[in-house]
């Protein structure tokens, strides 16, 4: 009893996959291969996979495959079952951006090969479709192998199989969702990364080390240390303060000549992209001085 759903995972896993090479091979494949037959299937006939773990499609990728296929048409079919709730319609399985992008570019139908999935397929092919081809964000990703997990039963190692992943990478990934919705949104719009939010989690209270973060474009290493202190300390305000703040000899060294040459205080604040000078005056006097010199050359 406990055998047979592994042998089962991991049969199905490898079918998925072979069935992926199957679809995107179709007239793409070696020479005297046996090409999978597609037909035209209308697009309103078509609708999304409601099981697909990918949420987020961005605008500027789906125009650029959208003119694409104004171009050279759709290269490579999409995948498709029956719809079982709608006699004479289909779900997709796989090829849903390519299925949006045809929609965008006003085609009439879209080359499609049909296969009989059922729900578990579904779902899975939905996930290993995007994870081999990185298309989902970190949360898209845990979300997925959640729902694998509980809907169906499924281990984190039959999972590790399934999509070629490791283990270590399931549970990971899976860490994520403890993570609070805001801190989830964050990285969902990639403003932080899968290792910004891992470490973020190691503070009792990740949400508020994700929003600095995000602020203060802090790196992986940046956001460790602030947890690492938080984890000790009640009072994240002050913790995080004393991270932030701290800066490099070149950094202070560089404040230092700046606020000789300008008279005023300097502050700056270095971050992953960019960051922000600070000058400080006391009255409009001091601003005068200030613009007088930044203009100065330009008047020149």
């Amino acid at each position: 009893m406990a055998t047979e759903p592994r042998a089962k995972t991991s049969r199905l896993g490898k079918g998925l996959s072979a069935l992926i090479g199957e679809v995107e091979a179709i007239g793409l494949g070696p020479e005297g291969a046996q090409p999978v037959p597609s037909s035209e299937i209308e697009i309103a006939h078509i609708r999304p996979n409601p099981a697909q773990p990918r949420r987020t499609f961005l605008d500027a990728e789906m125009e650029e495959l959208c003119q694409s296929i104004r171009k050279r048409g759709v290269l490579q079919p999409i995948l498709v079952r029956p719809d079982p709730d709608a006699p004479g319609q289909f779900q997709i399985v796989a090829g849903e951006r390519r299925w949006r992008a045809a929609k965008m570019a006003e085609l009439a139908t879209i080359p499609t090969v049909v296969r009989d999935v059922d729900e578990l397929e579904l779902l899975e092919f939905g996930i290993i479709e995007n994870v081999q081809r990185s298309d989902l964000n970190p949360i898209e990703e845990a979300e997925a192998y959640n729902a694998l997990m509980k809907r169906f039963g499924r281990t984190q190692e039959s999972l590790a199989e399934s999509v070629g992943k490791g283990r270590v990478h399931i549970a990971n990934t899976l860490r994520l969702l403890n993570l609070p919705e805001g801190a989830r949104e964050h990285l969902r719009h990639g403003r932080i990364t899968a290792g910004h939010a891992r470490a973020a989690l190691g503070a009792p209270e990740p949400g508020p080390i994700v929003e600095m973060a995000v602020l203060r474009g802090l790196t992986v290493r940046e956001v460790e240390a602030l947890a690492k202190r938080a984890r000790g300390s009640d009072d994240l305000a002050r913790v995080a303060k004393k991270v932030l703040d701290s800066k490099d000899v070149d950094t202070t060294a560089l404040e230092a000549d700046l606020a000789r040459v300008l008279g005023l205080s300097v502050d700056i604040r270095h971050k992953a992209e960019g960051g922000e000078l600070r000058v400080k005056y006391r009255d409009l006097e001091q601003l005068d001085e200030l613009c007088r010199l930044l203009t100065a050359k330009r008047a020149g």
